[in-house]
């Protein structure tokens, strides 16, 4: 299930270097046993949909950091992942793309997919049903949608 169910999004991408962006999307659908074409196919539209298909040929040492990090999230999108865990994945992005990475999380959350996501930003975490603060590993305090602007705003339990 955490090879087929599960996708993720690494702080440090860990894509592979000999693999072009294309084949490192394409990585876990054929890993799920997706033909080779079939899996290129869906990995050609999930970078698509994080902004990058010019670069599906282009390995990472050739990308930009942003462009690497669209990329993680495009493999940790492919396929029917039901759970999307991502560590900080918009560090390495801008405003404007981290909002539209943010929107195609939320878009998998409302086709029945659970995201979680580690962040530092306040108005990325406000895109989200539920909001945890830790401090030091420790639950400080949480909300639930409806809420979690009120707790973001004044920066969540002190």
């Amino acid at each position: 299930m955490r090879r087929t169910g599960v996708g993720y999004v690494f702080q440090d991408y860990n894509l592979i270097p000999a693999l072009t962006a294309a084949e490192n999307v394409a990585l876990p659908r054929e890993l799920d046993g997706v033909s080779t074409r079939a899996a290129r196919r869906e990995a050609l539209a999930a970078l698509a949909e994080t902004g990058l298909r010019e670069v599906a040929d282009r390995f990472p040492d050739e990308m930009s950091g942003g462009q690497r990090q669209r990329v993680a999230i495009a493999r940790a999108l492919v396929g029917d992942r039901r759970l999307v865990l991502a560590d900080e994945p918009t560090g390495a992005l801008g405003s404007e793309t981290g909002e539209t990475v943010l929107a195609l999380l939320r878009t998998r959350c409302d086709e029945r997919a659970a995201v979680v996501l580690v962040t530092h930003e306040p108005r990325y975490a406000a895109w989200a049903d539920r909001v945890v603060f830790l401090r030091d590993g420790t639950v400080v305090d949480q909300s639930v949608s409806g809420t979690a602007e009120s707790l973001l705003a004044g920066g969540g339990a002190r």
